[in-house]
């Protein structure tokens, strides 16, 4: 396989030719710019003081992140420190190289690096390098830094006790030739590449300050939306993913040979998904406004929770202060639940209606929350598809007879019959029933994949071997498996909703073993269909967790509510996602484990990032965990309705209009 005629582009500077070479070399269209170039910091007087310091003992430990740096800080402090001394001095301190290239500079000067950090060489490697037998705790540590700082290297050496010294000796600027910086940077804008190379994270710094200069910013972004982007290694995937750019590959080895051999044998392949990736996106944006911040919806029924803080924020409305409720929140962390559960299986308590109102209704008033969420689980809806499922103790749900091929689908049913789930719609209705009306209840299922998933695997999995091999098996079965599952989520969902339920959520909890690419081939079709196959007009939650990268994905029509779980900070998600859809989440669940005061700062911390924006529901990144002591979440509860009210509205101050009853 190679690269058959594809247009190329790369912003390799040092190596141009041998990029164009290797490129020219896999059948591609070679479009090779050099983006940067070095430039030496001169004069330097905190390189100079540095290297006093080091010689006089005052800096016993140094950090050369680059080959390069090293050299320029010779030469930067020649003329005025005596070279020799200050070599001699490096071999007497700890020095750590970060990677091959600064201890291969340093060799070259008779200095043998203490310690070396292995590939990738990312910042996180050399924190884990110095984890691994380096005290550093109450020393100076020196850092050849380049180009600009490296603020997470930095926050980890100083939560080790270390104290960071920093030095630059060079800076990258643009080559002394911009034309052909300037002729990628319009082509790419223009669509007309279908691939780009990295090597270093300030080729996308500089990509994107030329196209800034070119008033090209947002076409740059739109023409890399289309094209496929592989990075040479984590360093430069981080940069990109900070710039909200996507990353589609990277190689096995961080090495320009790696980089252009492995993008040219998987180049039809990635085209064909990041095509695929931006129609999705596209689509994902048709039916919202063109202005980057939301118009409010309309409310869909004149039921009196319309009005509530929730379903204000899920229609993008501004609120007096910040809804809250918790995923999980009736559940084995509260003894009143405990006492329930304690006469009966699972599975029979989530075939009381009376009893699953009981525990949810308790939970909202112990809390004082914002919203309700029908007490259920995610796997009932498959019992009437022909699965036999069992809750075993110590084990969680097993299925008995899981699907593993594509023969193995036919045996699934579809949901002909939605009152095969009544007990789940008479939950609805009896919850709604005992609530106050001023609390809206939320209706939820599982999200197709993870329900295949289940179905597939029998149980809980790490890996999803069974069911990446039934989705990638090419023979029909996982479409078929999906076509029925989500005919029967949607069947399930508008039942809830007829019963009495304001708002519904899709619970994804399995989908982060999947990257961008794969969820946007095997799943994000069948997620369509659900959005456009749920009433109209009512709020839908859509919840995945441990990918961040599946964000901008997760978002549907103009009703449909991000969910974001911990692993990603809210300003950052809510941006990637688009202001113009609601977002709910995402304080760390295990933030409850610790104490009111930890508890209150984190809840400022959410709140701070998101700001006064209209859509946000606060809310943990995943369910209540079951050794969380109920005071805790209380106190989350509280804090949240005492940090969020914004000046300007009367009685913000309670938690709902007329919630005060509870």
């Amino acid at each position: 396989m190679n690269f058959s005629g594809l247009r190329i582009a790369s912003l390799e500077s040092r190596r141009a030719e041998d990029m164009a070479r290797l490129i020219t070399k896999f059948g591609g269209e070679a479009c090779v710019s050099p983006s940067m170039r070095e430039v030496p910091i001169e004069p330097n007087r905190p390189a100079i003081d540095f290297a006093y310091r080091v010689i006089t003992g005052e800096i016993p430990i140094v950090i050369f992140m680059t080959g390069v740096g090293f050299r320029y800080l010779l030469k930067s402090t020649e003329k005025h420190v005596d070279s020799q001394r200050f070599l001699d001095a490096l071999s007497d301190i700890t020095t750590i190289a970060r990677g091959p290239k600064p201890a291969s500079a340093m060799r070259e000067f008779g200095v043998t690096a203490t310690h070396r950090v292995p590939e990738p060489n990312t910042w996180r490697d050399l924190l884990r390098t110095i984890d691994e037998g380096i005290p550093i705790a109450n020393q100076v540590v020196g850092i050849q830094e380049y180009g600009v700082t490296n603020t997470s290297l930095i926050a980890g050496l100083e939560a080790r006790g270390a104290i960071p010294e920093t030095v630059r000796v060079y800076g990258w600027e643009y080559p002394e030739d911009t034309g052909p910086l300037e002729e990628n940077v319009r082509a790419i804008a223009a669509g007309e590449r279908d691939m780009l190379l990295l090597t270093s994270a300030h080729q996308v710094v500089n990509m994107l300050r030329m196209a800034e200069s070119l008033n090209l910013t947002e076409a740059l972004r739109a023409g890399l939306a289309k094209t496929v982007i592989v990075s040479i290694g984590p360093t430069t995937s981080e940069m990109l993913r900070e710039s909200d750019l996507h990353v589609d590959m990277e190689p096995s080895h961080p090495k320009m040979g790696h980089l252009v051999n492995e993008a040219a044998r998987e180049a039809a392949s990635l085209v064909e998904k990041r095509r695929a990736a931006h129609q999705a996106e596209s689509f994902a944006r048709v039916s919202v406004t063109a202005t980057s911040e939301r118009e409010p919806l309309e409310a869909v029924d004149e039921h009196p929770s319309q009005s509530s803080l929730f379903m204000k924020a899920c229609r993008g409305e501004p609120t007096p202060r910040t809804p809250v409720w918790l995923m999980r929140q009736a559940g084995r962390y509260m003894q009143e639940y405990r006492s329930v559960r304690s006469q009966q299986t699972f599975l029979e308590l989530c075939a009381n209606p009376t009893l699953c109102s009981e525990v949810m209704c308790t939970a909202v008033e112990r809390l004082g929350v914002d919203a309700a969420i029908i007490f259920s689980d995610l796997l009932p809806i498959l019992v009437p598809m022909g699965f036999d499922l069992e809750f075993v103790k110590g084990d969680g749900p097993v299925i008995h007879n899981p699907v593993r091929t594509a023969a193995d689908v036919d045996r699934v049913k579809p949901l002909d019959n939605p009152q095969d789930l009544g007990f789940v719609y008479e939950t609805v209705r009896q919850t709604r029933k005992d609530l106050p009306e001023t609390i809206p209840l939320i209706g939820f299922a599982g999200a197709p994949f993870t329900l295949a998933s289940y179905a597939i695997e029998g149980g809980g999995s790490k890996q999803y071997a069974a069911t990446k091999q039934l989705m990638r098996a090419d023979d029909g079965g996982w479409s078929a498996l999906m076509d029925r599952l989500t005919d029967a989520i949607i069947v399930y969902l508008n039942e809830q909703i007829s019963a009495g339920a304001q708002c519904v959520q899709l619970f994804d909890s399995w989908a982060g073993c999947l990257s961008a690419a794969d969820y946007t081939r095997f799943v994000l079709p069948w997620m369509q269909r659900i959005i456009m196959g749920v009433t109209p007009g009512v709020p839908l939650i859509n919840f995945a967790t441990g990918n961040p990268e599946l964000l901008p994905l997760l978002r549907g029509d103009r009703r449909t509510v991000v969910g974001v779980d911990w692993r990603i900070d809210m300003a950052t998600a809510w941006k990637r996602i688009g202001h113009d859809i609601s977002v709910q989440g995402n304080m760390d669940p295990t933030v409850l484990l610790t104490d009111p005061k930890t508890i209150r700062a984190a809840a400022k911390e959410l709140l701070d990032e998101v700001g006064n924006r209209p859509g946000h529901i606060f809310n943990l990144g995943h369910g209540v965990m079951q050794m969380t002591p109920v005071e805790n979440a209380i106190e989350l509860v509280r804090a949240v309705q005492e940090l969020s009210v914004r000046d300007g509205f009367s009685g913000a101050s309670g938690s709902n209009d007329g919630q005060d009853e509870l």
